[in-house]
């Protein structure tokens, strides 16, 4: 892209800040790209660390620009002089700004001379296709998803059957909660964070996005659904796996072998050139062809209700879609999971969760973690 570009944010949660700089900044910095080269402006508490770990870009020193805006007069510089400052140095007057950028400070920008034009669409449309490295970093989020997932099925495998089918697991009751901090407590123990595990039981199973509840019991389906950021890279993993303590009932089972059918299907319709909403459709044609229908019934949706899947990356639900309508044309280099997924109230729900890279000649199968029902 030739336009100017800035950027105020931090790259501890904007995914595009961290790919210009590759460092972690907690808080909002500014980030310039003029005339193709970048530059960001830092506090003093990240100078050294940013010419340190952001090599490719110019550092210049926040206070350094207010003291030379003091001595020109300027009481009190906000971050919009600092910002007027460095691209009228540089005899910049227009920049582009995401759609996400703030809109005081757009607006206080415009007051004070600068024209800003927000842009629509991606910033760094290359984030969609993967370099070799990245795709390390992404399958090294997933080990860690997978660690975290081996664990929390530790403990559902190792509790024994209570009273009222509950599960106790070291004389204690497992609940959604315990589950999720054993999981939590695996990923971080690798270099990883867990934030909103899903570790959900029997009925909550059928709302896929129900983090889960209250005490866990065998024989009712859990799902769980790990999907870690590494501490370092800031890549995302992203898993999931339906279990069942002990015997499934022959509906669960119905639900679980039509499910990674159709995962099966997805993963050999995944390839450079495939439509993702040609192959969310063909997924949902196999769920109807197996007499699983999707409609809403007593006020809630059953069946498959939710997208094939979803960009990796950086971000945990990049723009990538396998879903309805979506006009995605895939490309090698793409990451994005494959999961599909049925619900029905008085069964239960089931989800199966892999990430697949996308190949010219089909999608290479980045997980590693088996599929086991029962445990």
């Amino acid at each position: 892209m030739s336009d100017d570009l800035l950027m105020v944010a931090d790259s501890e949660r904007d995914a595009d800040m961290l790919y210009a700089v590759g460092m972690f900044v907690p808080d909002p910095f500014v980030y310039l790209r003029i005339r193709g080269r970048p530059l960001i402006i830092l506090s003093d508490l990240e100078v050294d660390r940013g010419r340190r770990e952001a090599p490719h870009c110019r550092v210049i020193s926040h206070s350094d620009v207010v003291r030379r805006l003091e001595r020109e007069g300027v009481r009190h510089p906000d971050m919009a002089q600092v910002i007027r400052w460095v691209l009228s140095d540089r005899g910049v007057r227009r920049v582009t700004v995401p759609a996400s950028f703030p809109l005081g400070l757009a607006c206080r920008l415009k007051k004070i001379g600068l024209k800003v034009k927000p842009r629509q669409g991606e910033l760094f449309p290359e984030r969609e296709i993967k370099r070799a490295d990245e795709v390390k970093k992404i399958s090294a989020a997933l080990t860690m998803a997978e660690v975290g997932l081996a664990e929390g099925i530790h403990a559902i495998k190792n509790s024994r059957v209570g009273r009222g089918r509950r599960l106790m697991y070291r004389n204690s009751p497992l609940t959604s909660e315990r589950l999720q901090g054993i999981i939590a407590a695996a990923v971080m123990q690798v270099g990883g964070i867990a934030a909103n595990t899903i570790a959900a039981g029997g009925a909550q199973t059928c709302d896929p996005h129900e983090r889960g509840q209250g005490v866990l019991h065998a024989g009712e389906p859990i799902i769980l659904d790990v999907f870690p950021r590494s501490q370092k890279t800031g890549f995302f993993g992203d898993i999931t796996r339906t279990v069942v303590k002990g015997r499934a009932s022959d509906a669960v089972r119905g639900l679980y072998r039509t499910v990674e059918e159709a995962q099966d299907l997805a993963f050999s319709l995944i390839r450079s050139g495939a439509v993702g909403g040609d192959i969310h459709a063909q997924v949902q044609a196999h769920f109807i062809a197996a007499g699983y229908k999707t409609r809403r019934a007593q006020g809630r949706m059953q069946g498959f209700f939710h997208g094939t899947g979803h960009g990796l990356g950086l971000d945990l639900h990049e723009r990538l879609r396998l879903g309805t309508h979506s006009p995605h044309k895939l490309k090698a280099g793409q990451v994005v999971t494959v999961e599909p997924g049925l619900y029905y109230s008085g069964i239960g729900g089931v989800r199966l969760e892999d990430v697949a890279l996308v190949t010219r000649t089909g999608g290479k199968n980045l997980t590693r973690f088996e599929k086991v029902l029962e445990v």
